[in-house]
């Protein structure tokens, strides 16, 4: 089953803040054009009335010749054009929007429920209002827009600073709030690698929830740190005590069993026995690795050189040149001999009982990938993820009585220190194949 990678806990508390913002903005925008539209309407019908009132008493006061040069002062100076108002007019009603129904219920209020209100007659468009001078019927026609509210501009540059700084906020917040968490990943990282010095919380922080939790990883990490000491202590004590007896039974063995066949058999046990302590102690001891450039393809050359001996065993090398991995070269050496002995030891052939075994090494992208594999007869698709399982034992044909169930899962353990990944699966053609991602030190 597929793993989900979904957005950080930053990216969702961000997300989540930005969207309140962004509709609390929304609210209280609307919400301030309904307040607003009301008050704007009725002053601007106030101002077009008292427009309409001031030209009847000029057109009233002046005889037929002054009332055409009022009239062309009016047009060039103020902008508003009075004409006669004709049956046959083509007239359009003003579009039906709210701001138009307040504008045309206050001018139908203050200059009578018949004035004929209009934004198009003749084909010409304008804000036209018709009133009438005893018989004579007039229409004015200005421009709506000298009565707007002030220019969107000014709302956008204050719209936009409001979201400018509400995302600002937003972000503060969420890394606020991200930062303990984040801390408390990373220090719980760190144990999980067995480094407990470095992951320590810090205990004074302001807020009573983070500082209990805090105080509570710390505690227990130092238990951990002890248990992890005391285990250390127990293991050494434990090696110490069964070697000593173990070298002088091998040695009593060897003086007084006059039998060479018994006497090899029982060498051999003791050799053993000394061997599975070994394993224990490369298990339990705690990983102390320094990373640093390693030139692959001698170490690579320094493990062979040894192996290469073993009449059962026969090596497939294929390696790329000057290949660099950020690893320890001392922890990587032991994983590569560990996965080529297991590899000898269990993916013998049938046939003939030899172990061919292949290694070779190529790069991907930023990483190493280290293969190594037999033509044994690999494991059961349903025991692979458990062959790294402390102490588990496979079936017989990849196991042995000699066995401790510990030899991949020290390799695990050191890979995953040094910051790489293994994988096991089973090759199509038979064996098991065992791959190692490293990182590149050559890779930047």
């Amino acid at each position: 089953m597929a793993t989900r990678h979904g957005l950080s806990l930053f990216w969702r508390t961000f997300v989540l803040l930005v969207l309140l913002l962004l509709g609390s903005v929304f609210a209280w925008t609307r919400t301030l054009n309904e307040l607003e539209s009301e008050p704007r309407a009725i002053q601007t019908a106030r101002q077009i009335a008292s427009l309409v009132n001031l030209s009847r008493a000029a057109v009233m006061h002046t005889d037929s010749i002054t009332q055409v040069s009022l009239f062309k002062t009016m047009k060039d100076q103020e902008h508003v054009v009075i004409m006669p108002r004709e049956p046959n007019d083509q007239v359009q009603a003003l579009k039906s929007d709210e701001l138009n129904g307040y504008i045309e219920t206050e001018l139908k209020l203050r200059l009578g429920p018949n004035t004929p209100v209009a934004e198009r007659v003749n084909g010409v468009d304008g804000l036209w209002i018709g009133f009438d001078i005893n018989k004579d019927h007039f229409w004015l026609q200005t421009d709506l827009s000298r009565f707007d509210k002030p220019e969107a501009k000014t709302w956008l540059v204050w719209l936009t600073t409001a979201a400018v700084l509400s995302l600002l906020g937003a972000a503060w917040i969420a890394g606020l709030i991200n930062r303990p968490l984040k801390d408390l990943s990373f220090a719980a990282k760190r144990v999980r690698d067995g480094d407990f010095e470095a992951s320590q919380l810090d205990e004074s922080v302001s807020t009573s929830e983070i500082r209990a939790v805090n105080i509570g990883f710390n505690s227990m990490t130092q238990k951990l740190a002890k248990i992890e000491e005391e285990r250390a202590v127990m293991l050494a004590g434990i090696s110490h005590d069964l070697r000593t007896p173990l070298a002088r039974l091998r040695l009593e063995t060897e003086l007084s069993v006059n039998d060479g066949t018994a006497r090899e058999n029982m060498v051999n046990d003791i050799a053993q026995l000394d061997a599975i302590i070994n394993k224990f102690l490369d298990y339990a001891r705690p990983s102390q690795i320094k990373f640093s450039p390693v030139a692959l393809n001698p170490l690579m050359e320094q493990c062979l050189s040894t192996l290469r001996s073993r009449p059962e065993l026969e090596l497939n090398v294929a390696l790329e040149p000057n290949l660099m991995v950020q690893a320890d070269a001392v922890e990587l050496q032991r994983v590569i001999t560990n996965l080529i002995e297991n590899a000898a030891r269990y993916g013998k052939s049938v046939d003939t009982g030899m172990a061919q075994v292949e290694v070779s090494a190529r790069r991907m992208d930023s990483t190493v990938l280290l293969r190594i594999r037999d033509h044994g007869l690999g494991v059961p698709a349903d025991q692979l993820k458990q062959l790294t399982t402390p102490f588990f034992r496979g079936e017989a044909a990849r196991t042995a009585a000699n066995g401790t169930g510990l030899g991949l899962s020290i390799v695990q353990k050191i890979v995953s220190h040094m910051g790489g990944t293994l994988e096991l699966s089973n090759a199509s053609s038979g064996g098991l194949c065992v791959n190692i991602r490293l990182q590149r030190a050559d890779a930047g």
